[in-house]
């Protein structure tokens, strides 16, 4: 089997919470592949990915922990690698898509109170890009059949409408309660906002998870053997 060096790239944020997060979860991957996860930041905090690329030797695989191939995925990342001359580098898709992102969403969101009859968004981030507005859709529908009922997407920072504006419409509709599903990582300004949006029950990020590592190690282990992620 090929093997390569392992980079964790993440969003980056200025809560010091949601950067422990991000290093937990390279540590736990890293337990997990029995060798080193190398964390590194697509925007906002240092090393950057491209800086944690051009010092690492030999064969890379990088791993983007995003919930949808935007921006960062599809051309930051790539750009940085390229610029670090590491254009060789594997970059897998984003943990998006994976299964077990899925169903660590749904166990938050029981853990948050939501009932059987409750009205469900789900907040993402948000994207301009329309490759990643597709993909956030197919999540909603995702967790809509996973739920029984329809899900509604709904942005933070970026499109719309927002997770405050979803939850004010879905109340017109005569809905008596709203929950809030985090399609986050990790914590952070973002998620502090779903606080404000009005919901009844708001879920955690879906970090710290285990499922989230070993939703990483299976995207690294694809790269390696060169199988479909």
């Amino acid at each position: 089997m090929n093997t390569g060096n392992l980079i964790l790239a993440v969003h980056g944020t200025r809560d010091p919470h949601g950067t422990a997060v991000a290093r937990s979860l390279a540590l736990d991957v890293a337990e997990l592949v029995r060798q080193p996860a190398r964390l590194a930041f697509a925007d906002v905090r240092t090393p950057t990915v491209g800086q944690v690329a051009a010092r690492t030797p030999g064969p890379l695989v990088v791993v983007p922990a995003f919930l949808a191939s935007g921006y960062h995925v599809r051309t930051d990342i790539p750009h940085q690698l390229a610029r670090a001359g590491r254009a060789d580098a594997v970059v897998t898709p984003a943990l998006g898509g994976h299964p077990a992102l899925l169903d660590t969403a749904v166990r938050r969101l029981d853990d948050a109170g939501h009932r059987t009859g409750d009205a469900v968004v789900l907040a993402c981030a948000g994207t301009s890009d329309p490759g990643a507005g597709a993909e956030l859709r197919r999540a909603a529908a995702d967790l809509s059949r996973r739920l029984g009922t329809r899900v509604e997407v709904a942005f933070i920072a970026t499109g719309g409408p927002t997770v405050t504006e979803r939850v004010a419409q879905l109340r017109e509709r005569g809905h008596r309660r709203v929950a809030v599903a985090s399609w986050l990582l990790a914590p952070g300004l973002f998620h502090d906002r779903l606080a404000h949006a009005g919901a009844d029950a708001v879920a955690d990020p879906l970090c710290p998870a285990p499922a989230i590592a070993r939703a990483v190690v299976d995207r690294y282990r694809r790269a390696v053997v060169g199988q479909p992620a």
